[in-house]
């Protein structure tokens, strides 16, 4: 039997570099949490000047980029106010991390050595500002390569032809697109550019002092990956820009060891000089890891803050979640683990992990980070939090409470009242910014012969907030069954500030028809990063990879990743009618796409 045990009194550290913020988690050889740290941007490094961590181009539309250096200044940061509570760095025997997916970083030509000839006297501030061909980096929410998107997609085949080959269609917020914009348009940048990184594999950089390979999982969100072979696409290069491969490096998988961390953190900060750097990988990837899904069935929901108050640091709550979902994805078949997503960037989303993805057009497919041979597949949904604060503003007082006070007292089903809510223009389905109502006449949930839908200007308040809660899950549940993920999932576990909502996860439990369980703790991102730190810490030793599970099993419920029964499922009668409501909430789905769609 395989020895999964981590070092006495070791811990592992894990990063999670998102939008708004920097936070770091550190747990003990149990897997419990020993202390955790965040630096926000805005607030806490207010001269790079950034509103929710970035600059918003006026001049360019869709443009939207953050300051290197404020990543690379909110590293040493965080670790200082790490070592207050006298941490001992000297027993971290692994870190990773993880980080916005799609944002990129341009090393400057010979910036290698300055990276490799750090003065732990000094700032990495201080010796790293003309690292950088351009200080700008580009990151998710930037929209403005269309034009690019186009251009590579035709230059492969299509659409669906670069989906197959690396997992997604092209999307404005990859990285190949970005680094095409740069090369047509700012090509004195692309030529003085001797390496590309994520910010995945940007930070794990900083902390080894060379340039670390970008993980696999992460590198399928360029566009620029083959997602079979999980190697760089020679078609996919060719048709963002030349020289391409050179500029990039080496892929490697997320579990394994980046290097040894650089003598500057070995001098100024006390590392053991044998603590293992694991290779960094995506926001999303690292939750996947920190829920711990390993239940075939299982599903997870993470509801972003502004549920519960939406006025204490809802955004950068939400960043710090490691919730970055700005696409969806079609399922085929395979072992099912989902997660799903509802958060304070306006969307939600489903994660499952399959053995034979099919990618389509709508959807993205990522190698899973924890197994080797595994894929990770999310659909997603683009209104999500502020679309239902849109409701409680209009119809609750702008109050919470007076919206989970409406929820309650309105009769599950909502007698056949239908709402499909975008504040934004949808992804799934494809529909532009709207509110739409129906009455099902005559509805009751045992059959629907006879029933059809009346279209209403407005519903009374109670009904409107529950038709937006039943709205967004029942569409949901939908897509998720269509793209044939489980029915009922054997679970749902819901993270995120507002899994605090009771109100919302009875709906939920409802609606799924399957127990919902809380987990202690809503930083997925940086909480999974520390579990990889410890998996890929034992891969090392182990010479091979070894599944992540071991390290928890039969202990989990005496870790910081356990998790609690919040509200059991509802009665079976009660599921079967809400699977009819879904059913002609998809029929008229289906209309408003025909009627209304966009391409």
């Amino acid at each position: 039997m395989e020895d999964c045990s981590l070092p006495h009194d070791s811990l592992f550290l894990g990063f999670d570099s998102s939008t708004q913020s920097l936070k770091a988690t550190v747990l003990d050889s149990n897997l419990n949490l020993v202390t955790s740290e965040v630096v926000h941007f805005d607030s806490q490094l207010p001269h790079y000047k950034t509103k929710e961590g970035v600059y918003r181009d006026a001049s360019d539309n869709g443009r939207i980029v953050s300051p290197t250096l404020m990543w690379v200044e909110a590293l040493d940061l965080v670790l200082h106010k790490l070592s207050k509570p006298n941490l001992d760095f000297g027993k971290i025997a692994a870190i990773s991390g993880s980080g916005q997916q799609h944002g990129s970083v341009y090393w400057k030509n010979g910036s290698s050595a300055i990276l490799s000839s750090l003065d732990p006297s000094k700032p990495l501030v201080d010796q790293l500002g003309d690292a950088f061909s351009t200080k700008e980096s580009p990151i998710w929410m930037d929209s403005s390569t269309t034009e690019q998107c186009r251009e590579i997609e035709k230059a492969v085949g299509g659409a669906l032809e670069l989906s197959r080959l690396t997992g997604s269609c092209a999307h404005e917020r990859y990285t190949g697109p970005q680094i095409r914009k740069i090369f047509l348009k700012q090509p004195e940048i692309y030529n003085q550019t001797e390496r590309i990184s994520l910010v995945s594999s940007f930070m794990a950089s900083l902390l080894i002092g060379s340039y670390a390979c970008i993980d696999e999982t992460d590198g399928a969100g360029m566009n620029l990956m083959d997602i079979k072979q999980r190697a760089w696409s020679k078609i996919a290069l060719e048709a963002t820009a030349p020289i391409l491969e050179e500029k990039l490096g080496k892929l490697a998988p997320a579990h394994a060891v980046a290097g040894f961390i650089a003598p500057y953190f070995v001098e100024r900060f006390h590392f053991n000089k044998n603590c293992l750097i694991v290779q960094w990988s995506g926001d999303n990837p690292n939750s996947l890891a920190g829920l711990t899904l390993s239940t075939p069935g299982d599903l997870a929901i993470s509801l972003g803050t502004s549920d519960t108050n939406p006025l204490v640091n809802g955004m950068a709550a939400f960043s710090a979640l490691g919730v970055n979902l700005r696409t969806t994805c079609r399922h085929s078949g395979g072992l099912y683990r989902v997660y799903c997503c509802l958060g304070i960037q306006k969307s939600f989303g489903v994660f499952g992990i399959t053995k034979d993805p099919q990618p389509r057009l709508e959807g993205h497919v990522f190698p899973n980070p924890v197994d080797t041979e595994g894929y990770m597949v999310m659909l997603c949904y683009k209104n999500g939090s502020l679309t239902r604060e849109v409701v409680r503003n209009r119809c609750a007082k702008e109050s919470w409470e007076v919206f989970n006070e409406f929820l309650e007292k309105t009769p599950p089903l909502n007698g056949g009242k239908i709402g499909f809510y975008y504040k934004d223009h949808e992804i799934l389905p494809p529909l532009p910014v709207g509110f739409h109502r129906y009455i099902l006449q005559g509805f009751t949930g045992e059959n629907l012969d006879g029933i059809n839908e009346c279209e209403v200007e407005e519903f009374d308040p109670s009904s409107e907030v529950r038709a937006v809660i039943e709205g967004q899950f029942l569409s949901m549940r939908g897509h998720a069954e269509r793209f044939g993920m489980p029915s009922p999932p054997k679970r749902i576990i819901a993270t995120g500030g507002a899994s605090a909502n009771h109100s919302i996860l009875k709906s939920i439990a409802s609606i799924f028809g399957c127990d919902v369980y809380t987990v202690q703790r809503p930083d997925s991102a940086s909480l999974g990063a520390a579990l990889r730190a410890a998996h890929g810490w034992l891969c090392n030793k182990s010479g091979k990879f070894m599944p992540i599970s071991c390290l928890y099993k039969d202990k989990l419920e005496n870790t910081s990743l356990s998790c609690k029964l919040a509200v059991s499922a509802a009665d079976k009668p009660l599921v079967s009618k809400y699977g009819l409501l879904m059913k002609k909430r998809m029929e008229i789905e289906k209309q408003l796409v025909q009627k209304l769609g966009r391409a």
